[in-house]
């Protein structure tokens, strides 16, 4: 797996994830004081977020971690 097929993935589960909490990009962006571009670009596999980003954004949505982290 390189760096690109990772950032898709995981911008997949993240998407996945929000859908799930029945969340709008525009709405998660809202409650984590982040633009809406930058989940946009997060869930298309254009943004690399640092560990600590990721633990807080799975608090956010209400999912554990490791749901973000999944990549089979």
């Amino acid at each position: 797996m390189n760096k690109t097929s990772l950032l898709k993935r995981f911008g997949k589960n993240v998407k996945i994830e929000r859908i799930k909490k029945d969340l709008t990009q525009e709405k998660l962006a809202e409650i984590m004081s982040v633009s809406q571009n930058y989940i946009a670009n997060i869930e298309n596999g254009r943004a690399n977020m640092s560990l600590g980003k990721i633990l807080v954004l799975s608090e956010f949505l209400g999912t554990d971690i490791h749901n973000l982290l999944d990549f089979k």
